[in-house]
């Protein structure tokens, strides 16, 4: 049998930018759409990106792809804002402006929390759960180091602190009631005099 010259592998193809920018406006459509409603259809997020559902099914095939995909971008984006603000902000306003980011990503995150938690097996084996928890140690040990946050608080107790965002209802008064929630949360994080 004689070896046939191999071909040099095919180099991926690029994705085209009207793609991209197809790919962009579903995702923000999504976020929009899915804050207001967690059951928005796929059909609406299309209408509101300006794309066909067709367009909407080539990059997500599924609802479940759609909202894993939007989760993955925004935890990222609110992993990064941590850090940010650490370096940007005194660390109490810091921990402040963070929570706030954190209260408008648990309005995403409401009423999709299943498929998220099915998607990631529930958070412990999820890709951004250690960087999660790193972006909150950031924030408390900038606030331990100046004193007006305590010394050796646990990220995953705050974790579970902050995790009733996530079953605040969307709608009139989700807003406040998170602002009343951020306030226990940080006043319990503040250092006594």
């Amino acid at each position: 049998m004689t070896d046939l010259p191999q071909q040099p592998p095919t180099p991926p193809r690029a994705t085209r930018s009207d793609a991209r920018t197809n790919r962009a406006r579903v995702l923000a459509a999504a976020s929009e759409a899915l804050a207001e409603s967690a059951n928005a259809s796929l059909t609406s997020i299309a209408k509101r990106a300006g794309v066909g559902v067709g367009t909407l099914y080539r990059h997500f095939p599924t609802r479940e792809a759609l909202i894993v995909e939007l989760y993955h971008q925004e935890i990222q984006k609110v992993i990064d804002l941590a850090h940010d603000l650490a370096a940007t902000r005194p660390p109490l306003e810091a921990l402040r402006a963070w929570f706030q980011e954190v209260a408008r990503y648990g309005q995403l995150k409401y009423g999709v929390a299943e498929v998220i938690h099915a998607a990631t097996n529930g958070g412990l084996d999820d890709e951004h759960y250690g960087p999660f928890l790193g972006a909150i140690g950031a924030l408390l040990d900038a606030g331990a180091a100046e004193g007006t946050l305590k010394a050796g608080t646990d990220p995953e107790d705050v974790l579970l602190q902050l995790s009733v965002l996530w079953r605040i209802p969307p709608g009139p008064g989700a807003a406040d009631r998170a602002a009343r929630i951020l306030d226990l949360v940080t006043d319990g994080l503040r250092v006594r005099t």
